[in-house]
């Protein structure tokens, strides 16, 4: 069985929500629960589709934002 590749990485904090302490993260059927704030080491795999999720937030929110000017 090749050997998983493991990276730190570290989520911050949600200061809007003081009861977000941990991210729920799924890749095909594997589940992990992170603790925000601390620094972990977690499949590679796992830093990836955290990435990908926060690239989709940026460009969902860009989207709104476009949208909500373009209504005057």
């Amino acid at each position: 069985m090749a050997e998983i590749k493991k990276v730190k990485i570290r989520i911050p904090v949600d200061r809007s929500d003081k009861n977000n302490t941990h991210q729920f993260v799924a890749v095909n059927g594997e589940t992990f629960l992170i603790k925000r704030g601390e620094t972990v080491s977690v499949p590679d795999y796992v830093a990836e589709v955290l990435a990908h999720s926060e690239e989709q937030a940026d460009k969902a929110f860009e989207y709104i934002a476009e949208a909500t000017e373009n209504m005057d």
